[in-house]
């Protein structure tokens, strides 16, 4: 029976107490990326505009000579350097958005290793002889509702207040563990949309590269005019402009998927070992006294 100092408990919260609960990490994830996006581009473009493009520059004003088979030698541009290869502004572009994707990986795996932590607490002072009925769950709640705010936002205390009110309110084992798995899938779907913006870059960087390439391709054809008198200068260009763009593009997006799928391998574990965590530690001391 409900009292004052016991207050029912509630088997559903309601969307009001949900959006008081989380709301800060849309508009947080929203600032960081925002900030996290205009401090790649300052990065990388000033690299470029004071590095890259100047050197690029001088490499394709001095040309090597090469000698063939024959003892013929001739002058050719240097255009194997990697300042040549990332000089246009495709290439800019990928690893602008590279470094914006492996910012926002960084981001979330901090909050991974933060939540992770936790898990060497001992949030569940109950020995093992010890077993804990409904009528218990409430007062076994209360050391996690004393916590600060911000450890009580973190996954495994949240995962230990479900398992509780739920077994308080139905009086059943079972559904205080079907609780904790619809948590852990709510996690685990809550971090997958966090990581939709990282899986755009990696979709927009090979985009980003195949317009380079038609740009290149473009350009080669222009000059295809000038080649049928002998000059094929101006096509080389316009083709290393196409291979340098897949290059970049292609280089830079299996950094991403890399680091991603790292990512996500490292969320699964702790969405898994919390779990486990709350079965072993909590789910398997729960009973309820038959009358």
């Amino acid at each position: 029976m409900a009292t004052e100092n016991n207050p029912p408990y509630s088997l559903e919260k309601t969307t009001a107490e949900r959006r008081r609960e989380r709301p800060h990490w849309v508009l947080d994830d929203a600032v960081y990326s925002i900030a996290a996006l205009l401090l790649s581009v300052i990065i990388i473009h000033s690299i470029w505009t004071l590095v890259i493009r100047p050197r690029a520059e001088f490499v394709l004003s001095q040309r090597v000579t090469v000698t063939n088979s024959q003892n013929a030698s001739h002058r050719v541009l240097q255009l194997r350097s990697i300042y040549v290869i990332l000089k246009d502004y495709e290439q800019e572009t990928c690893v602008i958005l590279c470094l914006w994707s492996l910012l926002l990986l960084a981001r979330e795996a901090k909050l991974t290793q933060k939540n992770r932590k936790l898990l060497d607490k001992d949030y569940v002072k109950i020995a093992d002889s010890q077993v804990v009925l409904p009528e218990d769950a409430r007062v076994y709640s209360r050391p996690l509702e004393a916590l600060p705010k911000e450890e009580q936002a973190g996954f495994l205390p949240r995962l230990l207040m479900v398992a509780y009110n739920r077994f308080g309110a139905t009086r059943s084992v079972q559904d205080a563990a079907e609780a904790v798995r619809d948590e852990c899938e709510f996690e685990t779907a809550s971090l997958d949309t966090k990581l939709s913006m990282v899986r755009f870059t990696a979709w927009a960087i090979p985009a980003v590269g195949f317009v380079g390439t038609v740009r290149g391709i473009g350009a080669a054809l222009q000059e295809a005019q000038g080649a049928m008198g002998g000059d094929i200068s101006g096509v080389t260009m316009g083709l290393g402009v196409t291979f340098n763009a897949t290059l970049t593009a292609l280089s830079t997006c299996i950094v991403v998927m890399f680091w991603m799928h790292q990512l996500q391998q490292y969320q699964d574990r702790l969405v898994l070992d919390s779990r486990t965590y709350v079965d072993r530690q909590l789910l398997r001391k729960l009973r309820v006294v038959s009358k």
